[in-house]
């Protein structure tokens, strides 16, 4: 039985999770228009995830994805927090506003989170996925006996046959195009900065694992171009971010279709960690001179700060306006309606 058909798909797309994002609707939405639905819970505890998993139970009986991150805990440094803290500071400033005196580590990683995998065996999800990293033998065991079928993201080779070992069930491999956070299980390491179609393929070659293909794929044509590689879906997930189901607030959705979504950047700036956004004041003002960020997730919680100060004042432009270098082809359908027009042109 094929990955699809164990998931009962009829439509081989998946929406990203997108924590922060998507939301109970949107994945409803896909998942009753035949793909598979997805919603992020790195962003909540154990409780916030258990009323998001309700929500879409409520809305569909069909699978839906829920993701996890499974980062390395972050080992404090009291001097380069400082310093970030007073980098940010002139930022603040400009909105009458103070950085955190103490940065927090805002963000549980999966790796450590008995709650949530007590929850995720409680309730069972069709599928369970990874980003930043894999959980230990335990957990995974934990999930597999509960019939859960696990993704994890893989932006190389050696991931994707990190996560075969461990028992993963099929690999998103995540191209260099690919809004959001880099997936990297080390953000200090070299990237190889592997796009999509060029990951794809080795992974379909070399993984031996059924491969996901994401990054920079916006329409049926993508779609059908990544199958033609060998992938057994596409995972799209900026192309739903002008969805009304999305959570985007109005500055994020005026960015989307404003320049800035012709220029998207890597940044670290926002999150401590490498992550695709569209161009704003905030990416900007990283790529000055300025001292190494903090590590994630304790630098986004300066970020989440600044960007509070700034929305309170009317400024939009120190969000996390996450986002692929396909972002100029967003287009402002209802989900459902976009799953739609991707299987019309897929077809065409």
């Amino acid at each position: 039985m094929t990955l699809i058909e164990r998931l009962s798909l009829t439509v081989p797309i998946i929406q990203a999770p997108m924590a922060g994002v998507s939301t109970p609707d949107m994945a409803a939405a896909v998942s009753n228009a035949g793909g598979l639905g997805s919603i992020g819970v790195g962003a909540t505890d154990d409780a916030g995830a258990r009323a998001m998993i309700a929500a879409v139970q409520a809305r569909t009986s069909r699978a839906f994805n829920v993701n996890l991150f499974v980062h390395e805990d972050p080992t404090p440094d009291a001097a380069r927090e400082a310093a970030w803290r007073e980098a940010l500071r002139p930022l603040f400033a400009g909105f009458d506003a103070q950085p955190p005196e103490q940065l927090r580590t805002i963000y549980r990683s999966f790796a450590h989170d008995d709650d949530m995998l007590a929850l995720l065996v409680e309730t069972a999800p069709a599928v369970v996925s990874f980003h930043f990293g894999l959980p230990d033998a335990a957990r995974i065991a934990a999930l597999k006996q509960g019939g859960i079928t696990l993704l994890s993201t893989a932006t190389s080779l050696d991931e994707a046959l990190a996560a075969r070992a461990a028992g993963v069930d099929a690999v998103v491999a995540q191209g260099y195009e690919a809004g959001g956070h880099r997936g990297v299980f080390d953000p200090d390491a070299p990237d190889d900065q592997l796009g999509v179609l060029a990951l794809t393929r080795l992974l379909v070659q070399k993984s031996g694992l059924p491969v996901i293909a994401a990054g920079g794929i916006m329409d049926g044509q993508g779609v059908r171009a990544v199958l033609d590689l060998g992938a057994v879906a596409a995972q799209l997930g900026t192309a739903f971010i002008a969805c009304p189901e999305s959570a985007a607030d109005e500055a994020y959705r005026a960015a989307l279709q404003g320049e800035g979504a012709t220029h998207t950047t890597m940044t670290r700036a926002i999150s401590g960690r490498p992550a695709r956004s569209l161009r704003n004041r905030f990416t900007l003002w990283g790529q000055g001179d300025v001292p190494p960020a903090a590590a994630y997730p304790i630098a986004y919680d300066a970020g989440k700060a600044l960007n509070a100060a700034a929305k309170a004042r009317g400024e939009g432009g120190y969000g996390a306006q996450w986002a692929g270098q396909g972002a100029p082809l967003a287009r402002s359908l209802p989900a459902a309606a976009l799953m739609a027009a991707l299987q019309a042109e897929m077809a065409g």
